[in-house]
């Protein structure tokens, strides 16, 4: 593996009783760059995010991370590797404040659910260490506020600083525009651009132009195969995608 690449597949394949899924993927995410896997509903995408990110065991091929081939890894030990990932679905705790989150999720990184046992002392450096993610993710305001009662995009936000107080390396993005309006959308890609610094990041995402203003490389699937790869210049321009993902050329 190139020391160039963080994440490296090589004929990453996963079958479904006989329907194959993702056939034969070989994916290069390049250290440091913003990376999106695209296609139309059915190309493989989650199937291929869910194997990355090990909460499905290829059929065939292998997975490689900062060399390290993690193939046959569990989801939390990968994890620990510093590959972690959001979900498409927000996953944070609906009746807790935002700080309370964030220090669930910092507590987590030093393998311990909750700490109630712990000094004052202790329990204050999680909520310093929560103010000072939630500031970077623009959620000061929000400190105190219940996950619940935020505005859908600002739980986005949220989601994205407990998955930073884990200190990821990588970042696994599942369509984190979903269900946004454009504000909020703005916003979001304006966050994932800002902590995208010393990280890697591989995003699911739908929406074209996001990712035109986001991603270093863009990966397209169709059918489980890679169809083409390319920044959004190339990948856009090319008759296949246009008729597989964006319904040009169908007559």
């Amino acid at each position: 593996m190139s020391a160039d690449y963080v994440l490296e597949t090589q004929g990453l394949t996963k079958e479904f009783a006989g329907f194959v899924a993702v056939r034969e993927v070989n994916l290069k995410i390049k250290r440091g760059s913003i990376h999106a896997l695209i296609g139309p509903n059915g190309a493989g995408k989650t199937t291929c995010f869910n194997l990355l990110t090990k909460f499905l065991t290829p059929t065939r091929g292998t997975i490689a991370y900062q060399g390290q081939d993690i193939t046959a890894m569990q989801p939390a030990d990968v994890a620990r590797l510093g590959l972690v990932r959001s979900f498409q679905i927000s996953a944070v705790f609906p009746h807790l404040t935002a700080v309370e989150n964030v220090r669930i999720a910092l507590q987590r990184k030093r393998g311990n659910s909750f700490d109630f046992w712990n000094s004052k002392s202790i329990l204050n450096e999680y909520n310093d260490r929560s103010e000072q993610l939630l500031a970077d993710v623009g959620l000061t305001e929000f400190c105190d506020t219940k996950a619940v009662e935020m505005p859908y995009g600002r739980k986005r936000a949220l989601e994205i600083a407990t998955t930073l107080a884990l200190e990821p390396q990588m970042m696994l993005l599942d369509e984190p525009m979903a269900g946004m309006g454009h504000e909020d959308i703005d916003k979001v890609a304006a966050l994932i651009k800002r902590v995208s610094a010393n990280r890697t990041i591989l995003m699911v995402e739908h929406n074209l132009n996001v990712v035109a203003k986001l991603c270093d490389t863009i990966t397209v699937l169709t059918r489980g195969q890679i169809l083409t790869e390319g920044d959004y210049a190339t990948v856009s321009k090319n008759k296949d995608v246009q008729q597989a993902y964006m319904g040009v050329g169908n007559g």
